[in-house]
């Protein structure tokens, strides 16, 4: 007895998950959710002009244009603005599972080349189009117009104030800042000329997998000694947050 050993019920609580239907996400979302009246609102759009942005001679696009932008629209109106939580999202979520309609789920490198290369020409006839189609429905009750140059912050007040054009004048400044910083510390060559926040990112992502690979500790508080890699993380993850704030103005 004494050498009997105990045998224990692994499969108690089992180990697998038993499909449960509706298997289709079409009856899961509600009717009246918003997810559906985008998807609608959006389907009466016209995008020859966005397809036209893809050369004929290429490679299919992973997902169709129609459906980035979809994906695009709603993730803003959730506030959703980063490329690598937009993939998290479609991956993730219902509502973007039902936007995507059984299509691959897009990466974040994927998402951010549509939006800086494939959308940008278009963007202003797609959202024309949109705005008349919510006037054609009696949307937009045209009572009030809003016409102003100036960006204001959420806890306004005369000392906060900030003129349009220094919003821009300093990005520009930031964007100068950022290229020397890359060219210079970093020692990497771009040539965008605007670097943008998913750039940065993955900058920040290729020096963590750096830092693990030489099996670096970052360390924080006063009397502490930081590494090159710890300080030119720092740096970026500051300019990530300053250039974030475009996306807002």
């Amino acid at each position: 007895m004494k050498n009997q050993k105990p045998h224990f019920d692994y499969s108690r609580y089992g180990c697998c998950k038993q499909v449960v239907l509706p298997l289709d996400i079409e009856t899961i979302i509600p009717e009246d959710d918003s997810v559906r009246l985008l998807s609608l609102i959006l389907e009466e759009l016209n995008y020859s002009k966005l397809y036209e942005a893809y050369s004929p001679k290429g490679r299919n696009p992973v997902v169709d244009s129609k459906i980035l932008f979809k994906i695009l629209v709603y993730s803003y109106t959730q506030c959703i603005y980063s490329s690598r939580k937009i993939e998290k999202a479609c991956r993730r979520d219902i509502n973007f599972k039902f936007l995507l309609d059984g299509e691959k789920v897009p990466d974040h490198n994927t998402i951010s080349r549509f939006r800086s290369e494939r959308l940008a020409p278009v963007i202003e006839n797609l959202f024309t189009q949109l705005v008349e189609i919510l006037i054609s429905y009696d949307e937009i009750p045209f009572k009030n117009v809003f016409i102003d140059g100036t960006k204001i912050e959420a806890n306004a007040n005369k000392y906060t104030f900030v003129w349009k054009k220094s919003t821009y004048k300093n990005e520009l400044n930031l964007q100068t800042k950022i290229k020397e910083f890359i060219s210079n510390t970093l020692g990497y060559r771009l040539t965008q000329d605007f670097i943008s926040v998913d750039i940065m990112q993955e900058m920040i992502d290729l020096i963590l997998e750096k830092s693990k690979k030489m099996k670096i500790e970052f360390v924080y508080g006063k009397g502490k000694r930081k590494t090159v890699l710890q300080k030119n993380i720092e740096t970026l993850k500051d300019f990530v947050e300053k250039q974030d704030l475009r996306y807002f103005l």
